[in-house]
């Protein structure tokens, strides 16, 4: 599956959806990083960084961890191109982000909100969210 970006008034509204839990963040960073825009000079000097969190269910996971993935973008101006999970569960995750130092960053994003946040697994068994990020 994958993300889409969707008109919003005032902010950046984005509906992920997935055939995993595990998809369904890694499409979230994906797409977060598509906003920022960030211009790459030298990919060949890659970075990681390991993000871990717990939260009271799947919809706060997800946005607790992409304010964390937009925090690390902001101060150490990096991309992030792959997330690889060590755990995922409804409650808590640990990932390895990897990507590149970002010469400059375009759109800047705020923060990733709580507004209209549902993460879902559907009667199909995807999962799907929408996500409003304040620019």
């Amino acid at each position: 599956m994958t993300y889409k970006i969707l008109e919003h008034t005032a902010d950046i509204r984005m509906i992920v959806q997935a055939d995993s839990l595990e998809k369904l963040f890694s499409e979230a960073v994906y797409g977060m990083m598509k906003i920022i825009e960030p211009k790459v000079n030298n990919i060949k000097a890659a970075i990681q960084r390991t993000i871990a969190l717990e939260a009271v269910d799947s919809t706060a996971l997800l946005i607790d961890f992409l304010n964390e993935v937009l925090l690390a973008t902001h101060i150490h101006k990096e991309v992030y191109n792959e997330v690889i999970f060590k755990s995922l569960s409804e409650h808590s995750i640990e990932a390895t982000l990897r990507g590149f130092i970002a010469s400059s960053l375009g759109e800047d994003i705020k923060a990733v909100t709580y507004h209209e946040a549902d993460v879902k697994k559907k009667n199909d068994g995807t999962w799907e969210t929408m996500l409003i990020f304040d620019i």
